[in-house]
């Protein structure tokens, strides 16, 4: 039971996502639709909050001055590395949400649905659509690995 906790609380970190918890889960023996499920829930559960209270957050942090600094460094960071939301937006948020590479995951999408104003249905269909497209291409990849080193 211990593992199935851990497996989802990496899936709602937002370094680890999804990404850390498949692999973790399965390396643990934890039966492969379990861990699917729970990485799928455990990335999703951040991200609705996070989308109707970050704006509220930011214009907190703007009373302090290291607040502005980290504000802006976060809009700058996020619209650098989220110009497909910018252009595509929900097919766009899907793709950076769904490939899972370093800095494109849930948590990222949801900050650049944010600045990039998706209305809530668009940016719920492009995030769970996204989670599940990564959560699919991870398992794949960590079967095939864990198939081929055993």
């Amino acid at each position: 039971m211990k593992d199935i906790f851990i497996t989802l609380g990496l899936s709602m970190l937002p370094i680890s996502e999804l990404r850390g918890a498949i692999p973790y889960g399965l390396s643990k023996s934890i039966p492969f639709i379990t861990v699917f499920l729970i990485s799928i829930l455990g990335n999703l559960l951040p991200a609705i909050p996070l989308y109707f209270f970050l704006e509220r957050l930011l214009k907190f942090l703007e009373k302090f001055r290291w607040g502005i600094r980290f504000n802006n460094w976060l809009i700058s960071r996020t619209k650098s590395k989220s110009k497909i939301i910018d252009i595509y937006k929900t097919i766009g948020l899907l793709i950076f949400v769904g490939i899972p590479l370093p800095m494109t995951g849930a948590w990222t999408g949801t900050v650049a649905s944010i600045i990039f104003q998706l209305k809530f249905k668009n940016f719920l269909i492009g995030i769970i659509g996204g989670i599940l497209m990564a959560g699919i291409i991870v398992s794949l990849i960590t079967l095939g690995i864990r198939n081929i080193l055993f």
